[in-house]
């Protein structure tokens, strides 16, 4: 296997431009897909995870073409796809399989959509169960519940009401929100139970009020989606990678605790339109010092540097998913016990993220308490990490990227498959090297 050996950083300063956000670059670039006109898309993220979403796309017979500073020019359907036959291979990408899944379902074609192992290991159920109330048809390939699948030429009914649960995957609500602009009548989706990781519905709700679509929404319960074409807005920009953003502005914080610091980061601030822009709110409960701009946020010493430890805390990081996992390798510098709550969604990401979050956790000579749906983590006695600890990432770019913080602890640690990282971040331990000071 693949590995990385970090050395021990002593601390982390200096500025990072972060690379675009995955969640808005895959929303963007399907709306834009299904619009009329063509968008110019700036600044997108260029990873595996977006790889998978133009290529699908192209199959599908939009003929983008990527200009010479980066951005895409994406040509529009202008409505449903016109190819209508297609084997579409999406890798683990939840924001690219779920929303064509929908899109698809409404598309009246016979198309098959895979991916990797763990992909098919990811539910997708109540998003199928939805879009048969709709009358589309669609069957399984594999295990009930599950991808792969196979989307046929239903006979989807004319607007009315649907359900969805909640409670699993906000990217089930987000799926059929961007694809029911193509019914032939306004639809109302009722959410059933709690919706989790509010934020990112509020991403899609954005992208698409720019590509001309006003979705009602009454709470967080029932959504009216109008029937009408997506309408491109010319030119849109990618905002950086919040999520990208927390383990640099973690490192600042922790290298704060000994002098060290401050880090920024560009791409993001006050005025994002992603949620996990709030991981600087925890931040700043655990004693970290603040600033932010519209578009930069810096994190340096704050009250914490005067007993040298990072405040514990119990938090509810359920509208923070992604970001939380950073909370919880920063717990390793806590100077007590923190439990991170109301984060079971944690067990249906590219990896089962809760249990593969304690193991390693432990690793590092943590004491960690998994429940169904909470972590709680107590810093190493004496407050030393354990050294050349063997991290696995269980291809999950998200776990090599949070646990490459433990070398602040003075601590060298391997990272095994820090490749991982191309899903999101293939530049990730340079920009991290870029910052990092021996």
């Amino acid at each position: 296997m693949d590995y990385l050996d970090l050395q021990p950083i002593a601390n982390a300063a200096g500025t990072v431009t972060l690379p675009g956000s995955k969640s808005i670059t895959n929303r963007v670039l399907l709306l834009a897909a299904l619009a009329e006109g063509t968008t110019l898309v700036r600044d997108p993220l260029q990873a595996d995870d977006t790889t998978v979403m133009l290529d699908a796309l192209r199959k599908l017979g939009i003929a983008w073409s990527a200009q010479s500073d980066g951005a895409l020019s994406v040509p529009g359907a202008g409505g449903p796809f016109a190819v209508r036959r297609a084997d579409l291979f999406l890798g683990n990408a939840g924001t690219a399989f779920r929303p064509l899944a929908a899109v698809l379902a409404l598309c009246g074609g016979e198309y098959k959509l895979s991916g990797v192992p763990r992909m098919h290991e990811r539910p997708i159920g109540d998003l199928v169960d939805a879009l048969a109330a709709l009358g589309s048809a669609i069957d399984y390939l594999g295990t009930k519940g599950y991808p792969p699948l196979a989307v046929h030429a239903g006979a989807m009914r004319a607007g009315g009401e649907v359900e969805v649960r909640g409670d699993v995957s906000s990217q089930f609500l987000t799926a059929l929100l961007m694809a029911l602009p193509l019914a032939r009548s306004d639809t109302r989706v009722r959410v059933k139970g709690d919706l989790i990781s509010k934020p990112y519905v509020e991403i899609t709700l954005n992208l698409m009020r720019r590509f001309g679509i006003d979705v009602v929404r009454e709470g967080w319960q029932s959504f009216t989606v109008p029937a009408k074409r997506y309408s491109s807005p010319g030119e849109i920009h990618v905002e950086g990678d919040a999520s990208s953003a927390s383990y640099f502005l973690a490192a600042g914080a922790i290298s704060g605790l000994t002098g060290g610091g401050p880090v920024r980061v560009k791409g993001v601030g006050r005025a994002s339109i992603q949620g996990d822009v709030r991981f600087v709110e925890v931040l700043e409960r655990m004693g970290a010092g603040i600033a932010m701009g519209d578009d930069w946020i810096e994190v340096g010493a704050g009250a914490a540097a005067t007993s040298g430890r990072l405040h514990a805390l119990d938090a509810d990081l359920n509208h923070i998913p992604d970001a939380a996992m950073t909370v919880a390798v920063a717990a390793l510098f806590a100077d007590g016990t923190s439990t991170l709550r109301n984060i079971a969604s944690w067990r249906v990401k590219e990896t089962d993220r809760l249990a593969a979050m304690a193991h390693e956790l432990r690793k590092l000579g943590a004491t960690v308490e998994e429940g169904p749906d909470f972590l709680r983590i107590t810093p190493p006695s004496g407050s030393r990490l354990t050294a050349k600890a063997r991290i696995d990432t269980y291809d999950d770019h998200r776990m090599a990227m949070c646990f490459s913080l433990a070398a602040l602890g003075g601590v060298p640690v391997r990272i095994n498959d820090p490749k991982c990282v191309a899903k999101t971040f293939p530049e990730y331990f340079d920009v991290l090297a870029s910052i990092s000071r021996a």
